[in-house]
């Protein structure tokens, strides 16, 4: 049995991952929980039956021994802690946004051994996305033209209560970088590399450091063109991904997880159908199971670095006003080691 630890146990923890874990019941046991406030993990782990509780993760890392780790916790302690597990010898599977910025994910990664890091992005396994990838590999929508990717959601004022959230130093961007990271993920997963980025931001209605909305025209290595707007303002939250391709346009409206009815396909010509062979709603489930497939097979899984390079290149296209190419921000770059490039108070 492959024995996994839960660090975190806010709301995706419970939501989530338990009923991920559960469902691999045959291959795993949730041996221990761990979070800084002790009455809350001894009450997760009571609600889940969990038989250790932790308080300190480098204890639990000791004592337990786990072979995965799952991080839910707030974003700024996501670098710190990876390393803390992938250096016991425990892989990773961390929440979004996996780190603060490119410096920080390359530390988890310099951090792999024979133990490695991954991030949760759960869009990329639902069967849609799955048939709309071996669709356009298989040339039988044409070649892709215009995509957009939308992420209009509604957080209050009330949300940013919580004090790590709104912050560069804990939260580590706006909605660019916390929310609408699953919807850029699965455009990337579907269109390939990006090569140029031009972007605006700003803050226009909550008390935070950083951003609130931002948009961006995107250009693909194929040619493609996308926009891509990211909101916390929306009232009527949606998930919106439209691919307009020579022979059809496939679009998916969704908020948190998609299934196969959420997506709409139209034809160029008639006759075209969009019939995916089975309908696995994108879940951490469906993540989950591919994670413990690669980790049983030795396979390193995928952190997500080409989806954090977009969401750096925004914000420094946002901040500075200049288009940004693929490749530019090495080490030497203010926005590598931040997204705001030293100006934290661009958007107050």
């Amino acid at each position: 049995m492959i024995r996994t630890a839960i660090v975190g146990t806010g709301g995706i923890a419970g939501i989530c991952h338990v009923p991920a874990l559960r469902a691999q019941a045959h291959r795993v046991e949730i041996v221990a929980a761990v979070d800084v406030d002790a009455l809350r993990a001894e009450d997760f782990a009571a609600e889940h039956g969990i038989p250790a509780v932790h308080t300190d993760l480098r204890t639990m890392l000791r004592e337990q021994r786990p072979d995965v780790v799952h991080l839910c916790t707030p974003p700024f302690l996501h670098a710190e802690q990876a390393v803390a597990c992938l250096e016991s010898g425990a892989w990773v599977w961390c929440e979004k946004p996996v780190a603060l910025s490119l410096a920080e994910l390359d530390r988890i990664q310099a951090a792999e051994g024979p133990a490695a890091a991954g991030a949760v992005f759960q869009h990329r396994y639902g069967s849609g996305a799955r048939h709309l990838r071996e669709r356009i590999a298989a040339g039988t929508l044409g070649r892709p033209l215009v995509a957009q990717c939308v992420t209009a959601w509604y957080r209050d004022d009330a949300y940013y209560d919580v004090p790590w959230r709104g912050t560069w130093r804990s939260e580590g961007g706006g909605p660019t970088l916390g929310h609408g990271i699953h919807q850029m993920d699965l455009m990337l997963d579907v269109l390939g590399p990006w090569a140029e980025v031009r972007a605006m931001a700003g803050r226009l209605d909550r008390d935070v450091q950083t951003e609130d909305v931002s948009a961006a025209l995107v250009r693909f290595e194929n040619g493609a063109l996308a926009t891509v707007v990211n909101s916390v303002l929306s009232p009527r939250e949606e998930s919106y991904l439209r691919f307009d391709l020579t022979d059809a346009t496939v679009e998916l409206r969704h908020l948190y997880g998609y299934s196969n009815a959420d997506w709409t396909f139209t034809a160029r010509s008639p006759g075209a159908t969009w019939e995916p062979p089975d309908d696995l709603p994108s879940s951490h489930t469906a993540q989950l199971a591919a994670f413990l497939d690669g980790y049983e097979k030795g396979l390193r899984p995928d952190l997500g670095r080409p989806t954090m390079e977009l969401v750096t290149a925004l914000y420094k296209a946002a901040i500075t006003g200049l288009p940004v190419r693929r490749g530019e921000i090495d080490t030497a770059d203010p926005f590598y080691g931040s997204l705001h490039g030293g100006r934290p108070e661009v958007f107050r």
